[in-house]
């Protein structure tokens, strides 16, 4: 069983970055594979980005493709989302995920893949 704690998160003005990061404890990072997801007031959260355990492959949603990048350090275990040219649609919390994997290096897009979640960092982007 692995434990994720968010941080990063804040208030932010259009056209900044940030780098979220999400720190797991009590299991082996480099098993699991990772995601990112956020949620937005008064919607269903969607997922964001995604990375095999070892970090060799990752898979971005079109809202944020191309503007950020997803990274995983199986030294530090920590997963971080770099994300740049915020706007105010950017604005909801994020969630990182993770997902047990063995004997493949595969990621996953969808919430019913991913059985364990942190507690999610306030992102607010203002105009």
């Amino acid at each position: 069983q692995v434990q994720l704690v968010e941080s990063g998160g804040g208030l932010m003005q259009a056209g900044d970055s940030l780098r979220l990061s999400c720190a797991a404890s009590g299991s082996t990072f480099s098993t699991y594979a990772m995601g990112w997801f956020r949620q937005a007031p008064g919607k269903e959260r969607e997922f964001l980005a995604a990375i095999s355990r070892s970090g060799k492959f990752t898979y971005y949603t079109n809202s944020i493709e191309g503007r950020s990048t997803i990274s995983k350090d199986n030294a530090k275990n920590t997963l971080y989302l770099q994300m740049n040219t915020l706007n105010p649609g950017d604005t909801a919390v994020y969630y990182c995920a993770a997902r047990s994997v063995v004997n493949s290096d595969w990621y996953a897009i969808t919430e019913g893949n991913y059985d364990y979640w942190g507690q999610g960092t306030r992102v607010t982007v203002s105009s």
